[in-house]
């Protein structure tokens, strides 16, 4: 089976709601819903997030991307 590596864009600098990625949503920032999702498929190994936002890299790391 191949392995799929996921990108997921998160831009820090959205016009509709400033930050997004960061928002909490329940108990997690938004950003993590999507890594986590991908961290549940089997054949996805590898999670990238693309930003020009520290703040999300460190999430994201923190998550597992």
């Amino acid at each position: 089976m191949k392995k799929i590596t996921a990108i997921i864009p998160a831009r820090g600098g959205s016009v509709g709601i400033p930050r997004k990625n960061i928002v909490p949503i329940g108990k997690h920032p938004l950003i993590a819903y999507s890594i986590i999702a991908c961290k549940i498929s089997e054949r996805i190994e590898r999670i990238i997030v693309s930003t020009e936002d520290e703040e999300i890299a460190d999430i994201a790391r923190k998550y597992g991307a």
